[in-house]
């Protein structure tokens, strides 16, 4: 579910398709965040993928993360994950992490810029929305069609 707020006339499609992926980020900040919590060190975010393609989502995820996020040589990560896990089990590895560090590289890098500061400041607001439209969201849920 979502919402857009402070929608006014002067608004373009390009506002909100970025506003999207503002929202789609700070969501996975709330999980990073969570991650963060349980005493889990994150040295970097890895992305890969078609959105990983991207220069400015990941210069949006460094961001609003805080950290840099790096782009690897595996186009698509889950489906690479999944050959890694069968050769492990297959013995090519001894283990995930001999697999990933046998295999993985980055190639490419992108650091926090100064709009790192902006993001911070209007994180707590995005927590304060989603926490009071987080019940409305789950009536929504249960509408038909």
């Amino acid at each position: 579910r979502a919402a857009w707020g402070g929608i006014t006339q002067r608004h373009t499609k390009a506002h909100l398709i970025r506003a999207l992926l503002e929202g789609a980020t700070y969501a996975m900040r709330d999980c990073l965040e969570i991650i963060k919590g349980m005493g889990i060190r994150v040295r970097q975010i890895r992305v890969s993928g078609g959105g990983a393609r991207s220069r400015f989502w990941r210069q949006l995820q460094a961001d609003i993360y805080g950290q840099k996020v790096v782009t690897i040589n595996a186009s698509e990560g889950p489906a690479f994950g999944v050959a890694l896990l069968a050769g492990v089990a297959a013995g090519a590895w001894a283990s995930v992490e001999d697999a990933c560090n046998n295999t993985i590289r980055v190639t490419g890098e992108t650091k926090p810029s100064k709009n790192r500061k902006r993001y911070n400041q209007r994180y707590p607001l995005y927590r304060k929305l989603y926490r009071s439209l987080k019940d409305d969201f789950r009536t929504m849920a249960g509408f038909d069609g």
